[in-house]
């Protein structure tokens, strides 16, 4: 189960992204998830996030808070490792459907391949669930999220985007993960060509997906990042600035 989410894969394993927070989000214009720059540097995670690690995986992602040029990020280093920083939170993305955040990775990865397990690394990528909804599922799936809450206290999530910083696969591609059909990956970088560079993302969340599923979204559960290099065995240094979700113009 723990394999299948560090591999952004769908499993019960992602009720480890449940850490107890109870927050939801306060109503206005924009809601900043993850406000990096006005945290203090240090190793701590920020502010109303929770380290996300592995039992059988030894080797964890380092992630520290940094100073890069004026601001404050979150710095990721990773080598044959995997972990993660997760936040719960709970969003209408009919409310707020555009997702913007910054990021600057240092490499791509040679064996990397989003579609291969073996190639399912990535040096930077944003992670949004959604909550489970019992309509949205069939008899037997059902039977598996109703052990998952008995076993974790409340259900996995229904499925997730992966935005992600592949290694050659064309932006705007959206294909599911590997491991499975619940979770969508959607490549926003690709390659070499912008490294060493901050670039700054925004995406609409609820168009990418209703094209990921074909079907309505329910509500945001919870966002992660992760850079991760167990599958291909390289190593990745990434920064991730602020993250914020916003209303439509």
């Amino acid at each position: 189960m723990q394999r299948a989410l560090r591999s952004g894969a769908w499993a019960v394993g992602i009720a480890a992204l449940l850490v107890p927070l109870g927050l939801s989000a306060e109503p206005g214009s924009v809601l900043e998830v993850g406000k990096f720059s006005a945290e203090a540097e240090g190793n701590g995670p920020p502010a109303g996030w929770q380290p996300l690690t592995f039992k059988k995986i030894e080797r964890q992602t380092v992630y520290k808070l940094v100073k890069d040029g004026e601001s404050v990020v979150v710095r990721a280093v990773s080598e044959a490792s995997s972990s993660g920083l997760t936040r719960e939170i709970k969003i209408d993305p009919r409310d707020y459907p555009i997702i913007q955040w910054r990021w600057k990775v240092a490499n791509v990865y040679k064996n990397g391949d989003v579609s291969k397990k073996e190639g399912d690394d990535y040096p930077a990528r944003i992670y949004i669930t959604f909550e489970y909804d019992a309509g949205k599922v069939g008899i037997l799936e059902k039977a598996t999220y109703e052990a998952a809450r008995l076993l974790y206290g409340r259900y996995p999530p229904i499925g997730a985007i992966n935005y992600i910083w592949e290694s050659r696969a064309p932006k705007g591609t959206i294909v599911p993960n590997p491991y499975t059909d619940r979770v969508r990956m959607v490549v926003t970088e690709s390659g070499a060509e912008r490294l060493n560079t901050w670039v700054t993302e925004e995406r609409n969340l609820l168009e990418d997906y209703k094209a990921a599923f074909g079907e309505e979204p329910s509500l945001i559960s919870g966002v992660a990042i992760m850079t991760d290099t167990d599958n291909t065995k390289e190593t990745a240094t990434a920064y991730y600035g602020d993250i914020l979700f916003k209303k439509a113009k």
